[in-house]
């Protein structure tokens, strides 16, 4: 369940039609790692998009994808937002942006459509990404989702 009352992954498939977006949302099975994750669903580890819900210093939120294999450069992000500070919010912080618990987080269906900023490393290629429920994962063409969501690609690991 989201904050909202409805199933997550319903409203990823609801948010991706309503966007005109192809989006596969399937079971995912457990794993105790990025690594076993992506050997579990046959794909690379960079394959598998973090959505990353960052807080900006005037209150509002940001949404970063990320290649699971990737960290944050948080100097190239703040100077691609023109900010200087951003933070990580709190569990409770994070689903009140969203509607969506962390580990499930996704720009799609968020209860606010806060901007994205994706980095150049996803495109060009078929990524899997939280689903909005934990034990899902939503496969979607990165480079149409960059287009429905007109997110900030660049260079941001």
């Amino acid at each position: 369940m989201t904050q909202d009352g409805t199933v997550g992954r319903e409203r990823v498939v609801a948010a991706a039609a309503e966007l005109g977006l192809e989006v596969d949302v399937r079971e995912r099975p457990p794993a105790s790692s990025l690594e076993e994750s992506a050997a579990r669903l046959g794909i690379e580890p960079a394959d598998i998009v973090k959505t990353l819900v960052l807080k900006r210093s005037d209150g509002g939120f940001v949404f970063a994808l990320v290649p699971g294999d990737r960290q944050i450069a948080w100097k190239k992000l703040r100077a691609v937002l023109g900010v200087n500070k951003l933070q990580l919010p709190d569990a409770e912080q994070a689903l009140g942006a969203t509607g969506y618990e962390r580990g499930t987080i996704t720009p799609l269906g968020s209860t606010t459509a806060w901007p994205v900023v994706a980095d150049t490393s996803i495109t060009g290629r078929t990524v899997a990404m939280g689903a909005g429920e934990h034990g899902w994962g939503a496969w979607v063409d990165a480079d149409a989702l960059i287009a429905v969501l007109e997110a900030t690609v660049a260079d941001i690991t």
